[in-house]
């Protein structure tokens, strides 16, 4: 199927995403620890939680590709929602240390002044975070895959962390080297910031939540397909990155079978063009009344 093709691309964008945060968050710790920039360390930790993420996204891809089986008649693309909100924790914890950290730090007095040079590591590290965020987002709309585009979202975060670590390091040259460590606590509550907002979104996915707007744009494309009388019931639910839809419309209650069900067909071909729609069931009921 032409969905799993596009999973399979949407793996490379994933590994690409793992190499350059497997890079970048050595060279940031290293850099951290040998500059004394608190930022810089957060900085490097946050790309550890991001490269346990994009793990996350890997595997769920891989398992999503598994074709339906005898207890999963949709298949298992909620595999990825599943593993996305296991790496919200994991990101959770790893922020929530970061802000500890920090806090302990201030409270001790016990900042001091980072090299320039870790400035200079923060610049480069995200300028190379955004040309993966650059490739992962031109990759994300050719196949229409929404994971992976949360993931380029996610690396351009990661591009603005570096640049707030860089400014931090900078102004604590200028006799205010406890603003190092404001800047990693401010790197810990982006860290715990993003991993609330995949939380969220996994949880809501999870219980079959759909956005009402996409649902009232699924309503009105149906209403406007001839033979189509009205629409009693329209229901969607999101299944990894596609779409499951469940409609009840009235036809003429004079039609045929026949004529009934290709209106049916009519139906189902119109969804299957929109927003990576995977399956469509239509239930018709003859038209009752005015």
């Amino acid at each position: 199927m032409d969905i799993y093709k596009d999973i399979r691309k949407g793996e490379r964008g994933a590994w690409i995403s793992i190499s350059a945060y497997l890079v970048l968050s050595a060279f940031k710790l290293i850099c951290g620890y040998l500059f004394a920039s608190s930022a810089l360390l957060a900085d490097g930790f946050n790309n550890v939680t991001d490269i346990v993420a994009s793990l996350a996204v890997l595997i769920g891809l891989r398992i999503s590709q598994k074709p339906p089986d005898s207890d999963h008649a949709y298949g298992h693309m909620r595999a990825e929602t599943i593993a996305a909100l296991v790496a919200s924790f994991i990101m959770a914890m790893v922020g929530i240390q970061v802000i500890y950290g920090s806090i302990r730090s201030l409270v001790a007095g016990t900042e001091t002044e980072p090299d320039i040079r870790s400035a200079g590591v923060a610049l480069i590290c995200a300028a190379a975070m955004w040309l993966v965020y650059a490739y992962n987002r031109r990759l994300a709309k050719q196949i229409n895959n929404q994971a992976l585009m949360a993931a380029a979202k996610d690396n351009f975060s990661d591009a603005l962390v570096s640049i707030g670590a860089a400014i931090g390091i900078i102004g604590a040259q200028f006799g205010l080297p406890w603003l190092d460590t404001v800047a990693a606590f401010a790197v810990g509550l982006l860290i715990c910031k993003t991993a609330w907002d995949i939380f969220r979104d996994s949880t809501h996915r999870l219980t079959d939540g759909f956005d009402e707007s996409e649902l009232g744009d699924l309503r009105s494309s149906i209403s406007r397909i001839q033979g189509v009388e009205g629409i009693r019931d329209v229901k969607a639910r999101v299944h990894g990155n596609h779409v499951l839809v469940d409609v009840v419309i009235e036809v003429d209650p004079l039609l045929t079978v026949m004529e009934s069900h290709e209106i049916s067909d009519r139906v189902e071909e119109q969804m299957r063009r929109i927003r990576n729609v995977m399956h469509v069931h239509v239930h018709v009921e003859p038209k009752t009344g005015t």
